[in-house]
């Protein structure tokens, strides 16, 4: 019998008033004749750690790996602000909104379950962390690459919100979109 997998990241959720800023974008573009896939509300978070394609019986294990990395961190102090994406302009295949505050803890946080991870099995690609929320993807090929200048030199009032806990969620690809399912929450600060 075949192995079930489910595809698993760590990610810290978000304040409601992203998705107001995410929707803010949505209408200024959605008369693009581009095709940009907007994240639902629901979906909105930063992810830390992407670990693919997981095979249920692994979940426990790496909630027992992780468990007391979070506890060495208390809440942080974050700030949404700006827009970006990933991985150039001419041919955006993200757009994102940035994280400011305590980036370098978050950081830290990133590292610690990454090293944790590897010998458990998971390649994390090294490649530097840049906090993000990623708001909607866009797909090639298409007829027109869009022209995102105005979403990149946008301005929106900062949002600033206290980062009190981390996910460890699974996500179902289904026909009309992903489905997360939050398969431990581990507050930051606390021994659990």
């Amino acid at each position: 019998m075949k192995e079930k997998l489910v595809r698993t990241f760590f990610s810290i959720p978000v304040p409601e008033q992203v998705r107001s800023v995410k929707n803010m974008f949505y209408r200024s573009m959605k008369d693009s004749k581009s095709e940009v896939k907007w994240v639902r509300d629901y979906q909105l978070h930063i992810t830390l750690s992407f670990l693919g394609h997981t095979p249920t019986d692994a979940i426990e294990p790496i909630v027992a790996a992780t468990k007391d990395i979070f506890c060495n961190y208390k809440p942080l102090e974050l700030t949404i602000e700006k827009t970006g994406c990933f991985p150039v302009p001419t041919r955006p295949r993200v757009l994102w909104l940035g994280i400011a505050g305590d980036t370098k803890k978050l950081e830290l946080i990133v590292k610690e379950i990454n090293s944790l991870l590897t010998p458990l099995g998971y390649y994390i690609e090294e490649k530097s962390f840049v906090p993000h929320i990623t708001i909607a993807r866009i797909r090639y090929p298409q007829k027109h690459t869009p022209d995102i200048n105005e979403f990149l030199k946008s301005s929106y009032d900062g949002i600033v919100f206290h980062a009190d806990r981390v996910q460890f969620l699974c996500s179902e690809l289904l026909t009309d979109g992903a489905v997360y399912t939050i398969l431990k929450s581990f507050p930051l600060g606390e021994n659990i």
